[in-house]
């Protein structure tokens, strides 16, 4: 059975980073690309996103299936409510007024669409339900920035030869089978 590493290397200066993130893009280290790399920083790096690539966002579908429930659930709750037959319509008035039931349904929506965002955001990202990091640091929420890695045995050793070619502050690893 092999085993797997996860590693950190924690990482002072954002352009060796920048540095070693071109290596692993260049294949310096075979078997391994930048798809494979989780970054974490205290503060954001718009330029990273050129070496990276883009990363998807679910998010946003998340938010839309909301804001569908919200328009469709939303009106249909407030017709159905309406609408109750034991009714019986007086004066020419409309059982379903469809005016104020526009901006009730709008309502509904927005409501829905930020539920759903906030939501997501808490799934999504591992805070809801938790799928927490193997690896951290306390040290990146400061001042350091780090790279994790899910490595096999070939691309242990060569990934940390190319941390320590790239002045890492330290390393840190976890071996599971």
């Amino acid at each position: 059975m092999r085993k797997k590493y996860s590693v950190m290397g924690l990482f002072s200066d954002f352009e060796e980073v920048f540095c070693a993130l071109e290596d692993i893009k260049k294949n310096k280290v075979p078997g391994v690309t930048v798809d494979d790399v989780r970054l974490m920083s205290p503060i954001e790096h718009p330029e990273i996103d050129e070496v990276l690539g883009e990363r998807p966002s679910h998010v946003r579908r998340v938010t839309l299936c909301g804001s569908l429930f919200g328009i469709i659930g939303g009106f249909y709750f407030l017709v159905t409510s309406q609408s109750d037959f034991l009714v019986q319509p007086q004066g020419g008035k409309p059982v379903v007024p469809i005016p104020s039931n526009i901006v009730l349904t709008y309502e509904m929506f927005i409501l829905f669409s930020v539920i759903a965002t906030v939501l997501g955001f808490l799934v999504l990202s591992g805070l809801l339900f938790g799928k927490r990091e193997k690896l951290y640091s306390e040290k990146v929420g400061v001042d350091q920035i780090a790279i994790v890695l899910d490595l096999n045995e070939e691309t242990y050793e060569p990934i940390k030869a190319l941390f320590r070619q790239h002045k890492v502050l330290e390393i840190r690893e976890e071996v599971s089978k």
